[in-house]
């Protein structure tokens, strides 16, 4: 079955988001940035729900964007 369209949308944007903390992290050498841009690509595999999905990948994104 096909995802929803915010559910598309949010893995895009979310995986896209955490590519860019995954290399920044591994260029400044930072392990924390590095770990949350993984769990940024990876977490929409995991979750299921659009609010869950948008939830959790708001939380990341403001995590990573503090420990940057």
């Amino acid at each position: 079955m096909w995802p929803a369209p915010s559910e598309l949308l949010a893995g895009i944007l979310f995986g896209t988001i955490g590519f860019m903390g995954w290399r920044y992290g591994r260029r400044h050498q930072q392990p924390t940035t590095w770990a949350l841009g993984i769990a940024l690509m990876v977490y929409p595999y995991l979750v299921s729900g659009p609010l869950m999905l948008w939830g959790t990948g708001v939380l990341l994104t403001i995590l990573l964007w503090a420990w940057r």
